[in-house]
């Protein structure tokens, strides 16, 4: 029964006991009421019975027929549920049924597989045991071959090993040297065409004149009694100088000048500046010489650091630390063979910086580690060290980037570098270093370099003569053919490298040719 039936229940219930209060009212008060009254009160009830009824039988078809209606939806959706799970159970039944067929064609195919592996397996053994028997063969008839031969030569068989084995070494070894010649012919060949593009393409690109000084100062006077002022009474005025200038005057016979010595390069010329100016002046006292040294020491520091922010900025290396400003600008003041350091660093950096950039490097970067390279030789005079290992302290000190330092490091091969900019500053290294008119070397170096170089050569067994030529950087060694082989000779050349390299101290490179000659005279009577 629904909702609304039982409302209407409720409501006829209602309407009932409203109707039997009010009947049982009415008798209560029977005498007050009239028969006609109760009639009227009874129809009342009568047709409130009968509305309830028709209403509830209304209400109850329509409930009916609403539940029919759901109910038949809902039917409809179960059965159309009911076929779609039909169709799957159709559809994985049907691809069972492939895949069980296909599982039935691939354990036919393995077993047929199978059989022939088996197949192939009995003919494998067979023709194993086929050549095993044939190897006993082989190995038997080669057992009586040796024991003739050994009969027919009388040799022993460790020592008819020794000959073959000897043999075959000579063989491998002339074969081996001339196939290390070839392809160092073919590699030499083409290094030296691909450097001779990069260098000569980084040289045109830069071009400096070359900048030479001396490692002595002197002073130009106006006359020879200007010596005996500079002395003063007692030696009062060189004793003033020599103490606040730090450097030593020779005084001697030369006429009109007086030479500055010291290892400093930084006080020389503040001594040479501060003596120039005291000449000029004519006012030499100990007190005028401690405030024109004063003077002179302010302009020099402010022309170091000049000069090291020009170098800076002509090398486009960027923003760098003001105190390795300085350091870079002490520079200017330092020779090495005759060759300005500064200027010498500046041409490794533009040098560095070209070869950098004809092989795809940073060029910013190949620049820095090119000015900074010698950064040790300002202060080498100062410092115990090495300029290398100066160089590396300060670098690091001013954290400045790995590739800098380690070309630092390797640039006269102290170490073995890790970066290929290294190699690009040594190169440039040495070739602002022994291009010609760059550095000056004294007579006696220069000999005793070129002795050395034909020595070395001359050790080596089978060597008859050696010239070395083209100011060191050729050697040319004679060989005596019935001693040495062509294969040898070649190998000879690689030893007398290496000695070279391992032992001695040279800028640039140096060639080493090996000449063996066979001449056959004969003299007709």
């Amino acid at each position: 029964m629904g909702t609304d039936a039982i409302i209407l229940l409720v409501l006829l219930i209602i309407s009932l006991g409203a109707g039997v209060g009010a009947y049982f009212y009415a008798l209560s008060k029977g005498k007050a009421l009239t028969e006609k009254k109760y009639t009227e009160l009874g129809k009342t009830a009568e047709n409130i019975i009968e509305t309830a009824k028709k209403e509830g039988e209304r209400r109850q078809k329509e409930l009916v027929g609403e539940a029919k209606k759901e109910i038949a939806a809902l039917k409809a959706e179960y059965e159309k549920e009911v076929a779609s799970k039909n169709k799957n159970l159709q559809e994985l039944e049907k691809k069972l049924e492939q895949r069980e067929e296909r599982i039935d064609t691939r354990s036919v195919s393995i077993e047929k597989r199978e059989d022939a592996l088996v197949v192939k397996e009995n003919k494998i053994e067979q023709q194993k045991i086929a050549l095993e028997q044939r190897s006993n063969k082989i190995e038997e008839l080669i057992e009586q071959q040796e024991k003739k031969l050994f009969e027919i030569s009388g040799l022993t068989q460790s020592e008819a090993k020794e000959i073959v084995m000897k043999k075959t070494e000579d063989e491998l070894s002339q074969e081996i040297a001339v196939y290390i010649k070839e392809e160092e012919e073919k590699a030499k060949a083409e290094c030296v065409k691909k450097s001779q593009t990069i260098l000569a393409n980084a040289i045109q690109q830069y071009a400096n004149e070359t900048i030479q000084e001396r490692t002595v100062s002197v002073v130009a006077l106006p006359n020879d009694e200007m010596k005996g002022r500079i002395i003063g009474r007692e030696g009062r005025n060189i004793r003033s100088i020599e103490a606040v200038t730090g450097v030593d005057l020779i005084i001697d016979d030369t006429p009109d000048s007086i030479v500055i010595s010291c290892f400093d390069p930084i006080r020389r010329e503040i001594a040479r500046r501060t003596l120039e100016i005291l000449v000029s002046d004519g006012r030499i006292q100990p007190p005028r010489i401690e405030e024109v040294f004063n003077k002179c020491q302010k302009e020099l520091e402010n022309e170091i650091r000049e000069e090291g922010e020009k170098a800076v900025f002509e090398t486009g290396i960027g923003k760098i630390h003001p105190e390795l400003i300085k350091t870079i600008g002490k520079l200017h003041f330092r020779t090495s063979y005759g060759q300005n350091a500064l200027a010498h660093s500046k041409e490794v950096a533009f040098l560095a910086g070209k070869l950098a950039v004809e092989i795809g490097l940073d060029e910013i970067l190949a620049r820095r580690a090119g000015l900074l390279h010698d950064i040790g030789k300002a202060s080498d005079h100062e410092v115990e060290g090495s300029h290398v290992e100066i160089g590396v302290e300060i670098a690091t000190k001013f954290r400045e980037h790995e590739a800098v330092i380690d070309a630092i490091a390797s640039h006269h091969g102290d170490r073995e570098a890790t970066n290929i900019i290294s190699h690009l500053v040594a190169a440039a290294d040495t070739l602002s270093a022994a291009r010609p008119g760059a550095r000056s070397e004294s007579l006696d170096n220069y000999i005793k370099r070129l002795q050395a170089l034909e020595e070395l050569s001359n050790e080596f067994p089978g060597v008859e003569k050696t010239f070395a030529l083209q100011a060191g950087r050729e050697v040319r060694v004679l060989v005596k053919p019935e001693e040495i082989t062509d294969a040898e000779a070649v190998k000879l050349a690689r030893d007398i490298k290496k000695k070279i390299e391992s032992t001695m101290n040279y800028p640039g490179t140096i060639k080493v040719t090996v000449i063996r000659e066979v001449r056959v005279q004969e003299v007709a009577r």
